[in-house]
């Protein structure tokens, strides 16, 4: 996977935190923030659906626009 270098200003007990976690589990501090926010977006859940999937790309969002428009009424 292709990586993007970028700045974030975190709190400096966050980033602490986040840095102890990577010394503890032997991996970088840009690792663990990564799978942090993968777990928050929603990201890790999103892959494992799609995995198990066996929709097509045009099913899946011919189903997703219908979802959509069930719900607004």
């Amino acid at each position: 996977m292709a990586r993007t270098k970028t700045t974030v200003y975190l709190d400096p007990q966050v980033l602490r935190a986040a840095r102890i976690m990577a010394a503890r589990t032997g991996r970088r501090d840009s690792d663990v923030m990564e799978d942090a926010l993968r777990s928050y977006l929603g990201i890790e859940v999103a892959d494992r659906v799609r995995a198990r999937s066996t929709l097509g790309p045009d099913e899946a969002e011919a189903l997703a626009y219908g979802e959509l428009h069930a719900s607004r009424g």
